[in-house]
């Protein structure tokens, strides 16, 4: 049974690495281009819930009377 264990897993790791070789890897310039439009997007959404956050936290503040 455990040879049978062992011949599944090294036919899953024989099958994936044959998979990984048929993929289409970026070329560097991709791949930077790609993570700087990700930090891009992170920092601008970053900024955005940051406004929404304070324009709620001055209408929570107006309504109740704090300001």
């Amino acid at each position: 049974m455990n040879h049978s264990v062992m011949f599944k897993v090294r036919q899953f790791l024989n099958t994936t690495v044959s998979e990984l070789y048929k993929c289409t890897w970026p070329s560097r310039s991709e791949l930077l281009e790609s993570t700087l439009l990700v930090m891009v997007t992170i920092v601008a959404l970053a900024v955005f819930v940051f406004v929404v956050d304070q324009a709620a936290v001055f209408m929570v503040k107006l309504i109740s009377g704090t300001l």
